[in-house]
């Protein structure tokens, strides 16, 4: 961890296994650091595979107007939609047609990303609660194909395992596209030119911020570009074994809050054991 003193500028931070408890709640203790950051000019982020209507939902109403959306494809600065990175019509379109495929007698659920709101043809309850969770605008179509607005990503929800499917199904589609599995049951079908990295840099150039006064905190395979952007890159204490090879900083798991951990010790308000951190 670092001694002394840090010139944090800007908090980037995943939300589901990095901020998030396992039940999915924010950690109560966590407003109060906000707090702290904002009175000290240091923008806090959060950077996720979730809609921007429903990062806003939730962090909003506590002062925050930047965010990383949709893994990359959407960066919002103070309010206003920086850049975002739409799929070429004709890639979305295979894309929701190979997961159709795949999906007979599989449970594969689609979504299909627009900036302003997500659409899904799946009208089952358990799938809508599932999808609704990540996306806090979210319209039950005929037919996904027909909706006529842009596409920033194709996402995929395997109740089983996304990664086995990622390699069978979407390997195809990489490299001229990402193919991203953000989680243990998720896969994103996205440009190849937004990533959370990205949208980390957009927002440095944006704020003025350099990658020293960048901290950074992930878990999953679709926080690694963000790792070499920031100088204070934390991998949660159960992320995945690349992530957590990749990271500068090892953090105490998200059912420890270890983001509020770390972000209490680099503002000086607490110390954190020193076992539980990896340099």
């Amino acid at each position: 961890m670092p001694e002394g003193a840090v010139d944090l500028r800007l908090v980037v931070v995943d939300m589901d296994g990095t901020l998030l408890l396992p039940s999915g709640e924010v950690p109560a203790a966590f407003w109060p650091v906000l707090e702290r950051l904002e009175e000290r000019g240091i923008a806090f982020v959060p950077a996720s595979g979730r809609q921007l209507a429903t990062l806003r939902a939730g962090f909003g109403p506590h002062g925050v107007t930047s965010f990383v959306a949709e893994n990359g494809t959407v960066v919002v600065r103070e309010d206003e939609i920086v850049a975002t990175t739409a799929l070429e019509t004709a890639v979305a379109r295979e894309a929701i047609l190979a997961a159709r495929e795949a999906g007979a007698g599989r449970p594969l659920g689609i979504v299909r990303c627009g900036v302003h709101g997500a659409c899904v043809e799946q009208a089952d309850e358990e799938f809508l609660q599932v999808a609704g969770q990540y996306y806090h605008q979210l319209t039950v179509v005929e037919d996904l194909l027909a909706v006529q607005d842009e596409v920033i990503k194709v996402a995929v929800h395997d109740a089983i395992d996304a990664a086995p499917t990622a390699e069978a199904v979407f390997a195809r589609f990489a490299p001229a596209q990402q193919v991203v599995v953000s989680g243990k049951h998720w896969i994103d079908v996205m440009p190849a030119t937004a990533d959370k990295g990205r949208g980390v840099r957009a927002l440095q150039e944006a704020l003025g911020v350099t990658a020293a006064q960048t901290a950074v905190f992930g878990d999953y395979l679709n926080d690694l570009p963000m790792f070499p952007v920031a100088e204070h890159s934390f991998a949660m204490a159960d992320a995945h074994p690349d992530v957590a090879a990749a990271a500068r900083y090892g953090a105490p798991s998200n059912a420890d809050a270890g983001v509020v951990q770390v972000l209490e010790h680099l503002l000086g308000d607490a110390s954190v054991p020193s076992g539980r951190m990896r340099g």
